[in-house]
Order: C-alpha cells, then structure tokens, then sequence
C-alpha cells in the first residue's frame, strides 16, 4: 500500500513554527509513507479582530523560499543510501483559502506559480475565524455548518482552479454543539451537489484526519454515509491528508481510514503531480 500525505503545513506556514519540511520528511519516511506534499497556508482574508489586536500576522507564504527549501531536502533524499524503490517523493502545494473579496489575489497566486497540487479550502466565514467560536454565535448547528457548506460550494465553483476540495467538515472541530458529525442525512442536498460537482471536475474529495482527533476533549467522527453517496453518484478520487502542523501527525491515521476506504470499495487514493492526477492502489 502506498500512501501519500497530500496535506502539511511547513515552516513556511503561519501557523508551522513547530514543522520544518526536513523534519516532516524524515517523519513521513518514518511513517512508510511513499509522498508528502507541503501545502502551506494562503490566506489573503484577516479577519478584523487580528487586525484590531494591532499585530495581524499575514497569512500568505514565499512561494519560492518554500520550493527550494523542498527541493534541497528531496536532494539530501535522492543523496542517501535509501534504495530508489523506497525514496520518499516531496510535493509542492499550496493551501489556498478561498473568499469572496480575495478573488484577484487568489487568481494572481495560482496563476504566477507552479505547484504540485492546489488544495481550495474556506477558513474564514461571515468575516470571523470559526477557531475562536464567534462564528457560531446566535446559529444552531445546522445553520452553521450548512452555510459553511454552502459557501464552500459556491466559492469552488468560482474557483475552480484546483486539485482538492480541503477539509468539509472543518466547521465542525471547534463547534459549540453536541452534534459532532457532519452527517449526510442532515445535509444531503448541498453534499449531493459538492460532491457531484468535483466529480464531474475531477477534483479529489479529502478525508481529513485532522479533523478526528481530539479538539480539547471533542471528538470528531467521520459521517460514513458521505463516503457511500461518493461511491454512488460515481466518486473515485479520494485525498488522504493529516493537516499537520508539527512532525508528530505526519500520516496520522492513515492506515485506519486506508482499510475503511477498501471496505467501502474504493481502490485508490489520489495525488496531483504537477497539476496531473495520480492515483495509487490502496
């Protein structure tokens, strides 16, 4: 089985003080993983309580800096005694975070790059980071993860100049409510048109394992009902990624939600190289 971890924050990060790419490389070849890809956070949107503090942190990444710095690590790789059969092979990603009054900046950043693979993914919502629990104020847990939904659906579509559709259900880590899954039978139209959408595109669906680990004492669970209707209405490309910020996740959880994958009837996981689709049997 080969596994790639299509989702890693770096030095490069504003958050990934904690995660050089050596560092996450030697963990990913730890790990027995085949490929890491370095999508390092693309924020234009700051929020304006950051922007009150007096010390808004940009969010944005030196595209350039962060791919020699891949490069010089993948040649230490290629430069040791590890046979080419077993070489770990380095990505270069960007996670661009997608928002309705950045479109320009987005567009410039994508289009003056050349990446590996691009994850699209929404942070940011009704101008507040969902992380610190504003969002959810004065809205019930449907409302709140069903516009989350809904702006993601609409601002791909706008996009539509990626690879990976990032983390659906991120809504869910830091909410409020006793509800922690995002589950199909309460969503099914919006899921139904996300999902049928980036499969018609080609785009990949991402299980985010981030998302299921403990968020101080909350446990998120994967609704397995979204990953039935994937296979139903046709979906075959499914990205696996830790979200990591710190060596210590490289692939977390990967084999666990690997075989869940094969139990569903899926055959593949799915990585871009060079914009290109790569699928690898599971």
């Amino acid at each position: 089985m080969q596994l790639f971890d299509n989702h890693n924050h770096s030095q490069f990060s504003f958050d990934g003080w904690r995660s050089s790419i050596e560092g996450c490389a030697s963990a990913a070849l730890e790990a027995g993983l085949s490929g890491i890809a370095f999508t390092d956070h693309c924020d234009f949107f700051i929020p304006e309580a950051k922007i009150l503090s007096g010390n808004p942190v940009s969010e944005t990444f030196d595209v350039s800096l962060q791919q020699e710095e891949i490069d010089r690590v993948q040649g230490l790789i290629e430069a040791g005694p590890i046979p080419d059969s077993q070489r770990l092979k380095l990505l270069k990603g960007i996670e661009i975070g997608m928002h309705e009054n950045h479109h320009e900046d987005i567009r410039r950043v994508l289009s003056e790059n050349c990446f590996d693979q691009v994850i699209a993914s929404v942070h940011y919502i009704d101008g507040v980071d969902p992380y610190y629990g504003v969002y959810y104020e004065d809205k019930d847990w449907k409302m709140a993860y069903g516009h989350y939904l809904e702006t993601i659906l609409t601002e791909m579509k706008w996009l539509e100049d990626f690879d990976i559709m990032g983390h659906f259900d991120y809504i869910v880590r830091y909410a409020p409510y006793p509800e922690t899954c995002l589950r199909y039978m309460d969503f099914s139209d919006i899921l139904d048109e996300m999902m049928t959408y980036i499969i018609h595109e080609g785009k990949a669906l991402e299980i985010n394992t981030k998302s299921y680990q403990d968020h101080k004492g909350r446990l998120v669970t994967l609704d397995t009902d979204i990953l039935r209707r994937y296979r139903e209405l046709g979906g075959e490309i499914i990205s696996l990624g830790s979200d990591s910020h710190a060596p210590s996740r490289v692939g977390y959880g990967f084999k666990t939600f690997a075989q869940l994958l094969k139990s569903f009837g899926f055959r593949w996981t799915a990585h871009y190289e060079k914009r290109k689709l790569v699928q690898l049997p599971l």
